[in-house]
């Protein structure tokens, strides 16, 4: 999504952990327990150093052998199975602010069972006109077929769009605005040079106030 904008904001999008859905404690949790049970000897300092969204990324990392792979995703999703994790601090309130003033879109790495899980649970199905999850395009983030897959979805232009996310790769795959999440990668996405930088979801409706303008 290119840096400047020609029209005014139409649709707002976002991820999902880390921005919308506190999901810290569970990912990092369902981390360590795979890597016990994989054999690897990393701790939650590897895992934040080498943390990314995609988490093939980090099994790369850890040396996991690539025909491990399906075991690793399958003790992942078991042990974060045991955790429920919250929204962020104001985030129904922000989407229930939004969604009445604009088409709102998700587009996360999480995987599609258990993004759709959680948003059942949240009761925020109906919110988000599209949703694009891991494994719905060939290419991740930060890769921008994601990303376009949802404004095609919802019949928006990128430039008509706010792209809201928590990580280096929510930047580079659209360059909009950054929110500071639980995840460890505060320094990587001030580095990244968003167009704003935002403590908290409650501080969004104010910067898209400012986009308008």
């Amino acid at each position: 999504m290119p840096a400047k904008r020609t029209c005014a904001i139409e649709g707002v999008l976002f991820d999902w952990d880390g921005t919308l859905v506190n999901s810290y404690k569970a990912d990092t949790s369902a981390y360590l327990a795979m890597f016990k049970e994989m054999g690897i000897a990393w701790g939650l300092k590897e895992l934040e150093d080498h943390y990314s969204p995609n988490w093939y990324q980090v099994y790369r990392a850890a040396g996991l052998p690539r025909k491990l792979w399906e075991n690793a995703d399958r003790a992942w999703r078991s042990h974060y199975a045991k955790h429920r994790p919250k929204l962020m601090a104001g985030a129904r309130r922000v989407l229930t602010r939004l969604c009445s003033a604009h088409p709102l879109g998700l587009v996360t790495s999480g995987d599609r069972d258990r993004v759709s899980r959680q948003l059942r649970e949240f009761r925020l199905t109906k919110v988000f006109a599209a949703r694009v999850c891991s494994g719905d395009t060939l290419r991740k983030k930060p890769h921008p077929e994601p990303l376009r897959l949802a404004l095609r979805q919802m019949r928006l232009h990128p430039t008509a769009c706010v792209y809201v996310g928590d990580a280096p790769q929510d930047m580079q795959m659209a360059r909009r605005a950054g929110v500071l999440g639980p995840f460890p990668t505060e320094k990587r996405l001030r580095a990244s040079c968003p167009e704003f930088l935002i403590g908290s979801i409650e501080e969004l409706p104010d910067v898209l106030k400012r986009l308008r303008r």
